[in-house]
């Protein structure tokens, strides 16, 4: 293990103090903050430590992708409610969309780092995949309104990417674009009335 320099590295999991200091850089000043050499003074440690867990910066940025959309689903999940019912699944959708934009606008550093590039996946990949956390519950709630028989079979094929494609540019409006000037309340009556459109479209399609 490489020599302490701080004393803030104390012989734990070196992998993922790295991907927290990652992390506090990335909160603050989104991917560009992303550094080893700066996530590694953070930890304590000396820059070839890093290098025994990520071959290069780009690896770094992917494990913070991962940490990132692992913080998305739990905020998704804070609206999650319980319940059975065409209600409670639409209710469960809603919280997804609702949840991704406001997870944007409180953090957009970290939203900024939601996609590593493709290059940055530990695993070859890019994140936008079955996997991601976020994902998941988006088809979870899809799934549950199908069962419920707020959706048929034929609306669901395919619906999860208008219902992402729309929260997501949404997200970019309100936290780096034009509607990041509106107030707190304004912004989320227009997050509401965004997800509310798509799951009613959703709904609608034959």
């Amino acid at each position: 293990m490489a020599q302490q320099q701080t004393g803030s590295y104390h012989h734990g999991n070196l992998r993922a103090a790295l991907v927290d200091a990652g992390l506090a850089l990335v909160r603050i000043g989104g991917p560009d903050a992303l550094s080893l050499r700066e996530v590694t003074r953070a930890v304590g440690v000396t820059p070839s430590a890093a290098y025994r867990h990520f071959a290069n910066r780009q690896g770094l940025l992917g494990a913070v992708a991962v940490a990132v959309q692992d913080r998305m689903a739990d905020a998704m999940l804070e609206r999650w409610p319980d319940g059975t019912g065409a209600e409670a699944a639409r209710a469960r959708l809603r919280a997804v969309g609702t949840g991704y934009i406001a997870f944007a606008q409180s953090e957009p550093g970290w939203f900024a780092a939601f996609f590593a590039p493709e290059d940055a996946s530990p695993d070859g990949g890019t994140h936008l995949t079955d996997r991601a956390p976020p994902f998941v519950l988006l088809t979870q709630a899809l799934d549950s309104m199908v069962e419920a028989g707020a959706l048929t079979p034929a609306s669901r094929q395919g619906a999860e990417w208008p219902c992402w494609s729309a929260v997501h540019g949404f997200a970019h409006l309100a936290s780096t674009g034009p509607l990041r000037h509106l107030s707190g309340p304004e912004q989320d009556a227009l997050a509401l009335a965004t997800v509310e459109t798509i799951i009613e479209g959703i709904c609608a399609r034959s």
